[in-house]
């Protein structure tokens, strides 16, 4: 089938405001989202944190609404298309999607979903709304099984560049995308095992989609923090020692930080941006962990040392954390990924300059996009011999390896745990 054409940004008449906000707070929330992300190409997150206050379990159901919508919107357009004759105002084809997503994706009962998104939209659309969600309701969970959806639901030049990189891989890639990503924590040494949590083999605990972290008693308690297990992985595979002096570059939020620390370093976190460091700040105070933090631009920084192991997790454009991160693919561009990459050869060699001889430096993306991790360390950076990843650092993900030495995650490994992020990992030592 061919894939419909896609108008988030068709037209950019004023926000519409809903008939009965006080009625549908949660829908409400929902349409203000996807609308942030769709077409004015704001960060689910950022949009997140800008929606008025409300209730907890509000904005909590508002985001699962909103995440479903991003995930499956190509599906969902599919589904929609041909119940309209023309293309309705942006408010409106986002009101319709939240509708088809609750009808087909989220168990609402039609009765429910179809009112509700009735009173998010202008008067003169109410009736279109109502007959075209009646109609999604009358042909169910059925109308996406005819579908192609891995490949409706990414963007035709994601697919084209995970085709080349993975082959056949792609579908799987994408159908890991579909998912709501499950909770996974990174835990301080010594902290008991947290009842209900899977341990992975590389030592994550994870807990089912869903699970909300601030109800945790290991999170409260300053224990625990959010991390992939896919995450972890860059700082694990570090391996730095108690006393050794360790530079994270690029360091917000914070969980590689907070392994470094943790582990009995003394590090130093370099982060550009003022607001993001202020967040790596408040999450080192609640794991009650410390380290000297540095706002600079890691590739112009000259602390006047050397480190014995630097950690650089690059700005890329964050394609391996789409389970996580459903708005990546609606946000992101291809000139995005050559711009990025464009920044990461800088860092990569502003790293090597600041290691001590024989020091040790973790390269790492979160992207599946070759540019921006296979083709960064083929290049490497004058002064950088490479360390290759023994299989036996990684247990249960041995296959993820690469004849160089290189880690590769995608979203598909792991599938019957819940799968991880996609990273790029190559490590190094000083000549």
């Amino acid at each position: 089938m061919k894939p419909p054409v896609r108008r988030p940004g068709a037209t950019r008449s004023a926000p519409a405001r809903p008939r009965s906000p006080a009625g549908n707070p949660t829908r409400s929330a929902a349409l203000a989202l996807v609308g942030a992300v769709l077409d004015r190409r704001r960060g689910l997150e950022e949009a997140l944190d800008a929606l008025p206050p409300a209730e907890a379990r509000d904005r909590a159901a508002a985001h699962r609404i909103a995440a479903a919508v991003l995930r499956r919107l190509g599906s969902l357009d599919a589904v929609l298309e041909p119940l309209l004759r023309r293309e309705p105002p942006p408010e409106v084809r986002n009101a319709l999607r939240i509708g088809a997503a609750e009808l087909l994706l989220l168990e609402t009962p039609p009765h429910a979903a179809v009112a509700s998104c009735v009173d998010l939209v202008p008067r003169p659309f109410a009736g279109l709304v109502n007959a075209v969600l009646r109609r999604v309701a009358e042909q169910g969970p059925a109308a996406l099984e005819e579908l192609d959806g891995e490949r409706l639901d990414t963007p035709g030049w994601l697919w084209t560049a995970w085709h080349g990189a993975y082959g056949p891989a792609v579908r799987a890639i994408a159908r890991a995308h579909r998912l709501p990503a499950p909770l996974d924590l990174s835990l301080l040494p010594g902290t008991e095992w947290p009842e209900g949590a899977e341990r992975l083999p590389t030592g994550t605990a994870r807990f089912p989609a869903g699970t909300r972290i601030t109800e945790l008693p290991v999170f409260a308690e300053g224990r625990a923090w959010a991390q992939d297990a896919a995450a972890a992985l860059p700082a694990r595979l570090l391996d730095v020692r108690p006393g050794e002096r360790v530079a994270d570059l690029c360091a917000a939020p914070g969980g590689k930080t907070a392994q470094l620390a943790a582990a009995g370093a003394r590090v130093v976190a370099v982060e550009r941006d003022g607001h993001r460091i202020q967040r790596l700040r408040e999450n080192l105070a609640r794991l009650s962990l410390e380290a000297e933090l540095v706002q600079a631009d890691a590739a112009a920084w000259n602390p006047g040392e050397r480190f014995d192991a630097i950690l650089l997790d690059a700005p890329c454009s964050a394609t391996g954390t789409i389970r996580r991160h459903p708005d990546v693919p609606h946000l992101k561009r291809p000139s995005d990924v050559g711009a990025l990459a464009g920044l990461q050869r800088p860092l990569l060699a502003a790293a090597a300059r600041l290691l001590a001889p024989g020091g040790r430096l973790v390269f790492a993306t979160c992207s599946l996009q070759p540019e921006e991790g296979e083709a960064q360390a083929r290049a490497g950076a004058p002064g950088l011999r490479p360390d290759p990843i023994r299989p036996e650092e990684v247990p249960g993900l041995e296959a993820a390896l690469s004849p160089e030495g290189w880690l590769r995650t995608r979203p598909d490994l792991w599938g019957g745990q819940g799968g991880l992020d996609g990273f790029f990992i190559a490590r190094f030592r000083a000549e």
